[in-house]
């Protein structure tokens, strides 16, 4: 039976989540044996909407994100809430629509709207008791104690590591399950969050971000519990698709392609249609 992050937490069990923001990522994953999945917002606008995440994605369109994963995947999925699309009653909404939807946790942040991508710059904070007020309210309207409310702050940036720690100890005394304290900027700066907090403490692991990029076993060292790598399925992606799409336009053809692909045959039972065989052959008339 799969663990729910709760008890991977309680069992002090180190969780590396990649970033899913398709159904083909994130079917991919979903079979690889991860504890969980990240539903990246970064990466599910630019494949959904094809736009940056700068606050463009509705909550009904974010919502239909977190069902389209869930319906193809068994392995618990975070997902990126962003500021909860509102008010407090936008966040009792989101926070019940997410549950609803099949997510196992939900990431709310401290950002003004509209928000921006947690490592780009330009990036403000709404005041802490804001935000407060935010946490308490989804604590409040899940349904599950086993959906787990992640609370991150964006004060490091603009106002520094100190304020980050503040806001960060105000979110866990409101009731957050895990904290999200977004781009330190070295390694002494991750021990120290992890150092001052007794909730489970999440890493950003953004390939070319603010934070240092370091192995499983220096984040478990500095005392993470959780990692999300959101960035580093897309990065892969458009690097591979640049490359075959490079050899389409200069040769006219895919011979001499150099970026590894999956066989068709592979890739068709991926996405499901063995179960279409099955069913056509169940089905079929005589």
């Amino acid at each position: 039976m799969t663990k729910t992050l709760r008890q991977l937490f309680a069992d002090k069990e180190f969780v590396t989540a990649p970033g899913v923001f398709d159904g083909i990522s994130a079917r991919i994953a979903d079979r690889m044996g991860f504890p969980a999945l990240y539903m990246t917002g970064y990466g599910t606008v630019a494949s959904h909407l094809g736009l940056p995440d700068a606050g463009l994605a509705s909550y009904t369109e974010m919502v239909s994100r977190v069902e389209t994963l869930t319906a193809v995947t068994t392995t618990p999925l975070i997902a990126d809430g962003d500021t909860g699309y509102g008010g407090l009653l936008n966040v009792q909404r989101t926070v019940r629509g997410y549950e609803k939807a099949g997510a196992a946790a939900i990431q709310l942040e401290d950002q003004e709207f509209p928000k921006k991508c947690g490592h780009t710059p330009g990036r403000r904070v709404i005041p802490m008791e804001d935000m407060v007020g935010k946490i308490r309210v989804a604590v409040e309207s899940r349904e599950s104690d086993d959906f787990l409310i992640i609370a991150r702050t964006d004060a490091r940036t603009t106002l520094g590591l100190d304020e980050a720690l503040r806001r960060g100890e105000a979110y866990a005394k409101a009731g957050a399950d895990v904290l999200f304290i977004e781009s330190p900027e070295s390694e002494e700066e991750m021990a120290k969050i992890c150092a001052s907090f007794d909730a489970p403490c999440l890493a950003n692991m953004v390939e070319g971000g603010r934070t240092p990029v370091v192995s499983r076993d220096r984040l478990v060292e500095l005392g993470y519990a959780l990692a999300i790598f959101p960035a580093t399925g897309f990065l892969a992606m458009g690097a591979a698709l640049h490359s075959v799409y490079g050899t389409l336009k200069a040769e006219g053809s895919s011979v001499g392609a150099t970026a590894p692909m999956d066989s068709f045959a592979d890739f068709t039972k991926l996405m499901g249609f063995q179960e279409v065989w099955d069913f056509d052959k169940r089905h079929a008339q005589d």
